[in-house]
């Protein structure tokens, strides 16, 4: 016969073993993980005479849809743990002043030489020579 005591322990021996696996848990790990399947602004200010902010729209599968101060493309993200590659892939020739494709130009560069990234809640930086930080949007 089972004792009132052993099923009370047994319990607490279940609910303590839920609390050490609940933080491993796929749907927690989700909101720390790569942003795959999100789209993402960069965190900057309007340019004078833009509604523009860069943005980026990542697919499942890393391909990127950019959408930058001016210029237009697609790109691929490849992940392993924290380290990040970024390929830019072909663009989209529009006509834009000088100082706005070379911006383009800086931030495309900025993504290709990022070595890492680090993601806290809906920033995410991608981290280089220089640190790129983009939020993701949540709406």
């Amino acid at each position: 016969m089972v004792s009132l005591l052993h099923t009370a322990r047994a319990g607490a021996a279940s609910l303590l073993l839920i609390a050490a696996a609940l933080p491993f848990s796929p749907a927690l790990a989700e909101d720390d993980g790569f942003p795959f399947g999100s789209e993402m602004q960069l965190d900057a200010n309007r340019q004078p005479g833009s509604k523009r902010i860069p943005n980026l729209d990542i697919g499942d599968a890393g391909e990127v849809v950019l959408e930058l101060w001016c210029k237009g493309g697609k790109g691929q993200f490849s992940v392993a743990g924290n380290t990040v590659i970024f390929v830019m892939g072909a663009m989209e020739n529009r006509p834009c002043p000088p100082d706005r494709a070379q911006q383009d130009d800086e931030l495309i560069a900025a993504l290709s030489a990022a070595a890492t990234w680090k993601r806290q809640g809906d920033l995410v930086s991608f981290i280089g020579a220089k640190t790129l930080r983009f939020r993701i949007n949540t709406n």
